[in-house]
């Protein structure tokens, strides 16, 4: 059993965990073959982290994190990695998906040496997705540690979703977050003009931070007007999202942090100016099923994980000079953001956005931890980084600082019963249905040639009911009015009925 910690209490060198050392690499080979698998460039990015701390870490590690891989399969990679590295830690984990994932574990690894568990713990994740996409569409055969077919693919997206969700095509995350992007916008009295130039002008200051990150993979800075306009090379994927505002995943990247207490970082000789602190943080999540949630203009664990990470500097999000949103679709920093108080002009980010950036799938928050640890080195006083994965599904936020905290951590970082205390009734799910039926929200998916797929609007039935319903490529006005960028259609009325499929089809009025 964990020995709990009284926070009030003084808190011993040995006691206080401190990160020392970050290291990144990016991967661009000039032939497929070359190209280096995600355990290398973990083992790299290690290596580098071990550099940059100026002190021999990697065989006193005891506590192993390893952010889950979706680019290559491996058994065991917690067990790879080590024999690689020749290290034999205490603890060797290795996670499930989730894009919160890098922060939890840095927040628990801090938590370890809180306690005494373990002296140094390192968190790393590393993807090998342009690599891998390459080499299958061109037929090469990688001369990686072989695919481990036998080891099951880890559960994601279809898996928590129900049937019809699946059938009208919203179970992934690009066309599932456009449902929180009409419903917030609408609820913060925005017209889907206002949204949109929102949304430029944000993934606009995500691209120019990426431009000047040695570590990105597209470093060029975009205006809101090429983020936001579909163009035959920027094409809209779910309504309103074109290919600039969603995260880029074909990139070849790993990222490692090393931790340690105050005590061997010092014994080690390691400068004060290089170490950051672990004040705390805390998480939450929301309903896997998205379909079994309240509502999607806000989201309560969210709110709860910010405000809690507030609470630790005061209760003013402005108290924070470096900041990283997660962004893999804009509605995302948009509601944190406002959640933190903080104006349209925010900095959102220190690394530089999953679209701009990159996306390596669940490890862009350990390049972000990166990032934050040179601002912070930089003279940056205080840093959050907030998390997020699924789909608005998993939220965890940490603060860091170059100070040292005033308390020990604490120990339970869980905040589910202040965002659970929020959530309001949810709607029965029907997949029949007749009558009227109002816009809860709503998508519209287009094919890869730029023409429309279909729409999906999510309704509430006149007897309260939630329901999916799709828009046909051919009802031309339906669709009109679902895109107009003038009025939001969120709370419009229109006919419900039954094709020919069984499937629920919605018209407009």
């Amino acid at each position: 059993m964990s020995t709990m910690i009284d926070p009030t209490s003084p808190i011993s060198d040995d006691r206080i965990p401190v990160i020392v050392g970050v290291g990144e690499i990016i991967d661009r080979p000039k032939e497929i073959a070359s190209g280096r698998e995600p355990l290398a460039l973990l083992e790299e990015a290690l290596r580098r982290a071990e550099q940059d701390s100026g002190a021999k870490l990697l065989g006193e590690i005891g506590s192993l994190d390893i952010v889950n891989f979706l680019s290559w399969r491996y058994r065991d990679p917690q067990i790879q990695l080590s024999e690689r590295l020749g290290i034999k830690p205490k603890r060797a984990y290795y996670g499930p998906v989730g894009g919160e994932s890098p922060i939890r574990y840095l927040h628990e690894a801090a938590q370890r040496i809180a306690r005494g568990e373990c002296s140094v713990a390192a968190v790393c994740g590393a993807e090998a997705q342009s690599t891998a996409t390459k080499a299958e569409r061109a037929g090469v055969d990688l001369p990686w540690t072989p695919f481990a077919h036998d080891v099951p693919e880890p559960k994601r997206g279809a898996a928590f979703q129900k049937p019809m969700a699946v059938k009208l095509d919203v179970f992934r995350p690009v066309t599932v977050y456009p449902f929180y992007e009409a419903a917030t916008s609408a609820h913060w009295g925005q017209t889907p003009r206002e949204a949109m130039a929102e949304s430029g002008q944000l993934w606009s200051t995500y691209s120019n931070v990426a431009s000047q990150n040695p570590n990105a993979w597209l470093k060029r800075r975009f205006t809101s007007d090429e983020i936001t306009r579909p163009t035959a090379d920027n094409r809209l994927i779910a309504w309103p999202y074109t290919k600039l505002m969603v995260a880029n995943p074909t990139v070849n990247m790993g990222a490692a942090v090393l931790m340690t207490s105050l005590a061997k970082a010092r014994a080690a000789g390691i400068a004060e100016d290089r170490l950051v602190h672990i004040w705390g943080g805390a998480s939450a999540e929301e309903p896997r099923d998205y379909l079994t949630r309240d509502q999607f203009f806000e989201s309560h664990p969210q709110n709860a994980v910010l405000k809690a990470v507030m609470d630790l500097v005061g209760g003013d999000g402005r108290s924070f000079d470096a900041i990283e949103l997660y962004s893999c679709f804009p509605c995302v920093p948009k509601m944190a953001r406002r959640t933190l108080g903080l104006g349209a002009d925010v900095q959102p980010t220190v690394t530089g956005g999953l679209t701009f950036f990159g996306a390596p799938l669940n490890t862009y928050m350990t390049h972000a931890a990166c990032a934050m640890v040179r601002k912070l080195r930089n003279g940056a006083k205080l840093g959050l980084l907030y998390g997020q994965g699924g789909f608005v599904t998993k939220h965890h936020g940490l603060v860091l600082s170059r100070q040292a905290p005033q308390h020990a951590l604490t120990q339970d970082a869980s905040v589910q019963a202040e965002a659970d205390r929020h959530r309001r009734p949810v709607p029965d799910f029907v997949t029949e249905a007749e009558g009227k039926g109002s816009v809860e929200s709503f998508t519209v998916i287009y094919a890869r040639n730029g023409e429309v797929d279909h729409g999906v609007v999510m309704l509430r039935t006149s007897d309260n009911a939630r329901a999916l319903a799709r828009v046909p490529a051919h009802d031309r006005a339906t669709l009109a009015h679902l895109t107009n960028m003038d009025r939001t259609p969120v709370g419009s009325s229109g006919d419900i009925v039954t094709a020919d499929d069984g499937v629920l089809e919605w018209r407009h009025l």
